[in-house]
C-alpha cells in the first residue's frame, strides 16, 4: 500500500488539491502496479513563514519574503 506525502505551501485552492492527489493517485497505480483504492496521498501544507529556501523564509521582511 503505497502512502506518498506531499509538503507544500499553504495557498492551493482544494480544487487543486484533489486534482494532485487523483494525478498522484495514477501515476502511482501506472508505475506500481496497484489498485487506486491502495494509494494514500497525504498532503502536508506549511505556512509560508516556515517555508526555507537558501535559509530565508518565504515570508517576512526582506527583499526575497513574499
Amino acid at each position: 500500500m503505497p502512502l506518498i506525502q506531499v509538503s507544500i505551501m499553504q495557498g492551493r485552492s482544494e480544487a487543486q488539491k484533489s486534482a494532485f492527489a487523483a494525478k498522484v493517485t495514477v501515476a502511482a497505480c501506472e508505475t506500481l502496479d496497484v489498485k487506486p483504492e491502495q494509494v494514500r496521498v497525504l498532503i502536508n501544507e506549511l505556512p509560508p513563514q516556515n517555508w526555507f529556501v537558501g535559509g530565508v523564509a518565504k515570508a517576512g521582511p526582506g527583499p526575497r519574503g513574499a
